[in-house]
């Protein structure tokens, strides 16, 4: 019970802090479409997850999948559209890298679980899961970032690591779930309860989409480092200013 409130409060606290990046960050134009999204995503997957949709194990397909769709739809709209261009240079790239330390608080959730006989022990980090260190050294590249020390090529490495890092912790999920099960293992998996069910419907989803926005500003910054008309600003910074449009983005 105390797990379940304690995440609980967790999720609460990372909406509120996205809420308050998009209002800090983001254009008017894109500012209460973002919002709007972000309000109604929280209830559609809380929703399923309270109703118990997400761990329903007899759904054709599977509950997941009713999450696991639109997240992998709305994180390629961001890898190709113009306004995943425009998101990924109007927020700092340090601060889309050191976003991801979130993970390390995750990984503790996952950690408890299991030692409360809650999940398969193959999710946390003894059993396989190395998602924990890409959060602790999100902080530090986050840090090389924020005083222009970070190699581009590095920063891109690290960003594909930590995908990879994350794929092998989706795999290791779905394996164990109750919908597939192709894995015994030696305890159910609470990630199928709510509200534990936010840790796929959102969790997951927004460090993928971090890295998708890090690795297009990087492609951005990378650009312009080899361009003469400005070779002044510094590679891995992207812009402040709240109303920033690149030029070839303003309608």
């Amino acid at each position: 019970m105390a797990l379940s409130v304690a995440f609980g409060a967790f999720v609460a606290s990372l909406t509120l802090v996205l809420a308050a990046g998009i209002v800090r960050f983001l254009v008017p134009a894109q500012r209460l479409r973002a919002l709007v999204l972000l309000a109604a995503w929280m209830l559609y997957a809380g929703g399923l997850g309270a109703a118990g949709v997400l761990g329903n194990a007899g759904l054709r397909p599977p509950g997941i999948a009713y999450v696991v769709v639109p997240a992998i739809a709305l994180t390629a709209f961001l890898a190709r559209s113009r306004t995943g261009v425009a998101i990924a240079l109007a927020v700092p790239t340090w601060l889309l890298l050191g976003a991801q330390s979130l993970r390390v608080v995750v990984e503790v959730f996952l950690d408890r679980l299991a030692h409360a006989g809650r999940l398969p022990a193959l999710i946390t980090f003894q059993g396989g899961n190395v998602d924990i260190l890409i959060g602790i050294s999100a902080l530090v590249v986050a840090a090389l970032c924020r005083v222009g020390r970070l190699d581009t090529r590095v920063a891109i490495a690290w960003n594909l690591a930590g995908m990879v890092s994350l794929a092998n912790v989706v795999v290791r999920g779905i394996l164990t779930s109750p919908a597939v099960h192709a894995i015994r293992v030696d305890a159910p998996s609470a990630i199928a309860t709510y509200p534990f069910t936010f840790i796929p419907a959102f969790v997951v989803p927004m460090a993928l989409m971090l890295h998708v926005l890090a690795l297009r500003a990087l492609r951005e910054a990378s650009h312009d480092g080899g361009s003469s008309r400005r070779t002044s600003r510094p590679a891995l910074r992207s812009p402040l200013v709240k109303d920033y449009v690149p030029p070839s983005y303003r309608s």
